[in-house]
């Protein structure tokens, strides 16, 4: 017997795509006018943001996504999309998208309970403090960009749970790495569209699997 979607799931996901794609064109402006922000084209943006709002509100309205994850999955496709245009045009993650990012994240975690939040903490302290030691390493492989936006991704992960962080930063390591040999470069290629892009996919399970 086939399974029916709860009535109302369509009309969710139509209305987070809705939604997205003006929070899409939004985050494209933003970006035109921060400071060492890019001038992106539509519709890259407003199809990222639109798509994944209408998976995060059809999986609420489903059932299948908390309702205290809601709005940190709906934040984090959104800066998402804003940080990885300008990452993926110019190589570069603005301080302007990526330092307020940790306390809003924090601030948006706040209902998932003092556990999460207290993992959110520690998984983003520590997150900072590995990716700062490979980029004193190695900066032509991971840059100073890319370190501060490991503190807002490692609160999202940690507040999923511990091995997530871990997982995720493999994950990006793939994606980067098999974005090198379908493009046939050996550097060059920004890491951060891989970090943000592995920590969606990563806390989007993790939040359903907990749920």
């Amino acid at each position: 017997m086939r399974r029916l979607l709860p009535v109302g799931t369509g009309s969710a996901v139509l209305a987070g795509a809705s939604a997205g794609v003006v929070a899409g064109a939004g985050a494209r402006v933003l970006v035109g006018r921060v400071r060492r922000g890019a001038r992106v084209g539509p519709p890259g943006c407003e199809t990222v943001v639109g798509a994944g709002w209408a998976l995060v509100a059809g999986g609420a309205a489903a059932g299948a996504v908390p309702g205290g994850w809601v709005a940190p999955l709906l934040a984090l496709v959104w800066f998402g999309a804003a940080a990885g245009a300008v990452d993926v045009r110019h190589r570069r993650l603005p301080d302007a998208l990526t330092l307020p990012a940790l306390p809003v994240a924090l601030l948006l975690l706040v209902p998932l309970g003092g556990a999460a939040l207290g993992r959110a903490v520690a998984v983003a302290a520590t997150a900072v403090a590995l990716h700062a030691a490979v980029h004193l390493a190695a900066p032509s492989a991971l840059g100073a960009g890319d370190v501060k936006l490991a503190a807002p991704l490692g609160a999202v992960l940690g507040a999923v749970a511990w091995p997530a962080a871990l997982l995720a930063a493999v994950l990006a390591s793939v994606l980067t790495a098999g974005a090198a040999v379908l493009l046939r470069r050996r550097a060059g290629l920004p890491h951060g569209p891989s970090m943000l892009l592995a920590t969606a996919l990563v806390s989007g399970v993790g939040a359903v699997g907990g749920g």
